[in-house]
Parts: structure tokens; sequence; C-alpha cells
């Protein structure tokens, strides 16, 4: 993998809130995965590593107002979401980052109210050009819907994607390695946390 200059090189988490990948889960099975397999730890260990090695973190989180004005109802996915038992309420503690990830006060916080992407109609895409961004590393959930919108969004508008194989997941756990194999390494340099960890441990 090609060296990442820090200083053009983000690090997103993806809807690594408690409502979706916490105890309290609203998809306890996705919650089960993230957390059995280590990704959480995983993206913690990356995020940490990148505020050490000068990375710009950024943490992008769905949620919905109460009433749901402005949410989406056009798929099956979004009906569904809005009987479930937890709700990603904002302001609530489903919308907070989860641990073991840590919110830096230099973190910046992208909350969507609508949508699959935290990249199509947020203000994603403006943070990072703004912080002079060319490189986005993408974690989190989930390999299903959320975490291949965002490569491809990015892709689309001119960024270098990289994906740690194993700092993304979905359910089931069998589908994340398909969907890398035969969706994401088109388009994105995949890696592991592990190479990751070492080039941002690195002299500087």
């Amino acid at each position: 993998m090609p060296e990442l200059d820090p200083a053009t090189t983000a690090l997103l988490t993806v809807e690594c809130q408690n409502g979706v990948v916490g105890e309290e889960s609203a998809l306890p099975e996705l919650a089960k995965e993230a957390r059995d397999s280590g990704m959480l730890d995983r993206v913690a260990a990356l995020v940490d590593a990148a505020r050490g090695a000068g990375v710009q973190v950024l943490h992008a989180v769905a949620e919905r107002r109460a009433d749901g004005l402005g949410a989406n109802a056009n798929a099956r996915l979004f009906r569904a979401a809005g009987k479930l038992p937890v709700r990603q309420l904002s302001g609530s503690r489903a919308v907070e980052v989860a641990a073991p990830i840590v919110v830096a006060e230099r973190d910046l916080v992208v909350r969507r109210l609508h949508g699959l992407s935290p990249m199509a109609g947020t203000d994603l895409d403006p943070l990072l050009r703004n912080l002079g961004v060319r490189t986005l590393v993408v974690t989190g959930v989930s390999s299903n819907i959320a975490i291949p919108n965002t490569v491809f969004d990015a892709v689309n508008l001119g960024y270098r994607v990289v994906v740690p194989s194993d700092a993304i997941t979905g359910v089931p756990a069998a589908y994340t390695a398909e969907v890398i194999r035969n969706a994401l390494a088109l388009v994105a340099t995949i890696t592991t946390t592990r190479e990751l960890l070492d080039g941002w441990a690195g002299p500087r």
C-alpha cells in the first residue's frame, strides 16, 4: 500500500454509535458481530493511532428527529427503522459514538438525518476539502449498506479510498469478505488494521 501523507489523509468511522454497535443496539446481530469479531477494538486502535500520526479523525453518525421530519420513507429499511425498539434519535445515547472508541476534542462529528450515505447530502465532503484531505480511510458498519455507499460516493467525488478489511463488518459475517472482493477492491485500496498501525507508528 502506498504511504499515506497525514496532512492529506483522514480516518472516518461510520455509524460506530451506541444504537448500532453498542450493547443496547437496535441491530443486535450486527452489534454482536462488531464486538465479537474485534472490529470495534480495531477501529478504536486506528482512531488513536491516526491522531498520534496527525491524521484527522471524523465520525459519521446516523440519527433522526423524534417526529421523523425530513427522514426517508422510500425503502423498507427506513420504514423498519422507525419501528425498532431502539431509535437513533438526535440527542439520545443511541447516537453517541460507542466505546471503546473515544471522541477527542479535535475530532469532527458529522450527523445525518436522511439517506444511506455519510457522504451524500452532508457536511462531510466540504469538511474534507477544507481540510485538504485527498485520501479517506473508511472504517465501521455496515458492509451491507453504509460502507459501500461511503466508498463509492467518496470515489465518485475524487478521493482515494483506503479500507482496512478487518475494521469493517456486516451481517452475515461472511458477506463482508464477498463485498470486499467483488466490489470494494475494484475501487479502493484494501489493507489491514495492522498495516495502517505500523505505518502510523513509524518515524515522522
